[in-house]
This record gives C-alpha cells, structure tokens and sequence, in this order.
C-alpha cells in the first residue's frame, strides 16, 4: 500500500536466517524471517510452486529512489537464492511492485505501479519478462449512479491507476485491487486490457481498495479498504468487504463485514484453513487475527511497548502470506522509510493457511532429455528418456507422459523416466516425442 503517495526507495540487502523450526514457538511468536536492504521497503510477499519466497520492493521516495524495482528469490531458511531487477519502469518517475501471484507453472505476475502501471509476467527460471495486461485512469462515472463492470470510477475525483493486490480466481482471472481509483479490475485469462470489474463510492478515500483473496467457497473475494469514504462512516477506519462473483463473472452485492479502529489502515490480508483472517495493520504497526465472523481474536504486538520488545518491530506491515503454519510479514515501513525495518518477518499462526488458486495460464512447457541410442547386432535400440517441467525456478519430473519414438512409445514413472524399445529403421533420424497437456519433440542423430 503506498501511504503518503511518495516516490520510491531502495536500500542495503542483508540476509538473516529464519527462526529454527525445530524450535517450540508460542502461538503469535514474531522472529525475523529475512532481512531486506538495497533497494528497501519490502511490501509484497508470495510463496512459489517451487517452496521459495518471492519478495517484491516497493519504493516510497525513501533509499535510491532512482533505481528500479527488485524481486527477491529466498529459500525457506531465510537465505537469499536469486534476485530479479523488473525491466521497462519509467526510472524517472514514482515506481514500485505492490502486489504478486503465482499461475500453475510458476510464472511470476507483479503489478508494476510506475507511470505506465501494468501486470509483467516473470519467469523466475529464465528471468524473462514481458507485460502481461495493462491499467488506466478511467474517468469517474459523473452525478448518475455508479455502475459496475464500466469503465469508470464511482468517485468525486480523478486519480491515475493504482494496482495495488492481485488474485487469481480458478479459471485463470485475474482479480486487481485499486488503490487510488476506488475500484476492482479484471484481467482475463491470457491477459490484455483490464476492465473495471467493481466500483463503488464506498470505496473512494485518501487509499482505498487494498489486500484481496479469494474465500473458502472459491467465488466470494474478500478484500481491505485501508481508510472510508466519510460517506460510509468514520473516515479514519478501514473495513473488510465481501463481494462474490456471479455465475456470468460479473460482480454480486458488495457488503461490509468489519470495521477497524481509526487509523489502524488495514493493508495485506490472509485466509487461514480454519477461516480466520489476518489482517496486517500498516497504520497500528500490528497483525490482527479475526474469527471467521469477524470478531477480533488477538493483536499482534498487544501494544507499542510489546512492539518495540521485538528484535524488529513491525513499522507499517504491508503483505501477509502464509508458509505452513508461519505467516510471513513485509515489514514495510511506508512513512518512516526506515533501512532498519525493512525485512520479512515471522509469525507463528500454528494453523495452516487457505490454499490459494494457481491456474492454468498458458501451455505447460515440458523439457525431453534423451540419452544415447543403443543398439544391439539384432538392430534393436534401447533409448532412455525424462521428461520434466519448469515450475518457477525448479525442473519438476513429469509422471504419466506419453513418450514416442517410431514404432514405440512408453510412460514416464514417477521420476519422470522411460524406456523406448524399438528397431532402427538405418539412414533415419529417431525423432523422440513427450505429450503431457503440452508438446516438446527431440530428434536424435543416427
């Protein structure tokens, strides 16, 4: 969330191991998961199909406010794997990534907030990328009431494009929060244009729409407004919303579910399996954890004293993603824009979370390595085979492909292995086949 619509920031990067799991933890332990310095102030945080965490920065006019946004790539001891310097940003103006989501094969999508704001898709094996969907400043919707699924805002103000959360539903669209244009964007599945999904005056405040998730039920959003709209209510609380998609995949009833207290500016939310929902407060530096109706369960620090007990203390948290039963904190330290904040931190929900949708975006890619033919003197070839898949950074053994060569074919068993047998017919290339919801041939020299 950009609280004080500032510029950007880059900082230091330092590592710092994650508490040993071996540990026994109280519930609500807070450790340091990861230290983030150059370019500084961490905001979004997703856990990859390839078990890493992915980390993107989100400069606020505080560090090297010139340099380009970066994504993090650790391992789940806190360690720093790889890093990802997002190409295209506009240097010279406000820039930052706010939010991140994973498809099925472990491509990256970030929502780049700079003056072209758009959704870069990232391929954390390759470090390829290329825009996937963009935004705009729509108009408000003028005196007439507002309508969904237009394209216009329902506010009094005109504001440039702000995305700021990004989820994907099951079928592959993508669901992208507004910040500052008070509204819900979809972006189809493949990508393009996005379109104004929801607006709402309830919406329109100094930073509206916020963290997103999909609920239980897979079809009901769940989303922050870190302040009000004086119209709703008091404007210095924020308030939790529900909105389900219809079976046409336009937008339902919007209905308010909570209120926070003044200035708590809820930002990033996560979904537990048991329904709880926590809410990173940037505003009350805090996690709070609310029951599945919503009844306020536990505040994480209790107070500001606590708070400045912890080895980091929280300063504007901003994204929540749960890995295991931790939930993971971008310490984002929005208005102090302080290096000593910037960090990933660890708490310990002792629950798992809600598991997200990963959908199928494009055709899985699979890799066909095939080893040298072997022919015995009856002119029968033995040829091995694997067949694997790139998930993020990882190659993953495919199971169950189908594997041909000319007058054989064979599935891969669990390690992604096979075996042809066939005879050679001579003077020919083998050409060697993988089929698996996706195609990749190999042709082999006599």
């Amino acid at each position: 969330m950009r609280l004080l619509g500032a510029a950007a920031a880059l900082a230091a990067f330092v590592i710092a191991a994650a508490p040993s799991g071996a540990l026994a933890r109280d519930r609500f332990d807070i450790g340091v998961f990861a230290k983030i310095g150059p370019p500084g102030q961490p905001e979004p945080v997703a856990i990859g199909p390839d078990d890493r965490i992915y980390v993107g920065t989100n400069q606020l006019g505080h560090g090297d406010a010139e340099a380009p946004s970066k994504v993090f790539a650790f391992s789940q001891s806190g360690g720093l794997v790889r890093e990802y310097v997002l190409e295209g940003q506009p240097l010279d103006r406000d820039h930052g990534i706010q939010g991140l989501a994973f498809d099925r094969d472990g491509l990256l999508y970030a929502l780049d907030r700079s003056a072209d704001p758009r959704v870069v898709v990232l391929d954390p094996a390759s470090g390829e990328q290329r825009r996937y969907a963009s935004f705009r400043d729509v108009p408000p919707c003028g005196p007439a009431p507002g309508t969904r699924g237009e394209d216009c805002s329902d506010t009094r103000r005109d504001a440039a494009a702000g995305p700021d959360y990004a989820v994907f539903a099951p079928n592959g669209d993508l669901y992208v929060t507004d910040i500052d244009q008070a509204l819900i964007w979809k972006v189809p599945k493949g990508g393009g244009d996005a379109r104004v999904w929801l607006t709402d005056a309830r919406l329109e405040s100094a930073y509206g729409p916020n963290g997103i998730q999909f609920m239980a039920d897979g079809r009901t959003l769940l989303f922050a407004n870190t302040a009000s709209n004086p119209g709703a209510g008091n404007a210095a609380t924020g308030r939790l919303y529900t909105v389900p998609v219809q079976p046409d995949g336009s937008a339902g009833q919007l209905t308010q579910v909570w209120e926070s207290r003044p200035l708590d500016a809820p930002d990033g939310i996560a979904l537990a399996r048991s329904g709880n929902v926590y809410v990173a407060l940037a505003g009350a530096s805090q996690v709070l954890v609310l029951s599945p109706q919503y009844s306020e369960l536990a505040r994480v620090p209790g107070d500001p004293a606590a708070n400045q007990r912890e080895e980091i203390p929280l300063d504007g948290p901003g994204s929540l993603a749960f890995l295991g039963d931790r939930v993971l904190i971008s310490n984002h330290s929005p208005i102090r824009g302080d290096p000593a904040s910037w960090a990933i931190l660890d708490l310990f929900a002792a629950e798992p979370g809600l598991a997200l949708h990963y959908p199928a975006i494009t055709t899985p890619r699979l890799n066909l390595r095939v080893g040298r033919p072997r022919t015995d003197r009856r002119g029968r070839t033995r040829l091995r085979v694997r067949v694997t898949r790139t998930r993020a950074a990882l190659r993953r053994p495919v199971a169950g492909a189908s594997v041909r060569a000319p007058g054989a074919h064979a599935l891969t068993d669990r390690r992604g292995g096979a075996v042809l047998r066939f005879r050679r017919r001579a003077r020919r290339p083998i050409v060697v086949a993988a089929h698996k919801r996706g195609f990749v041939g190999v042709r082999v020299p006599r």
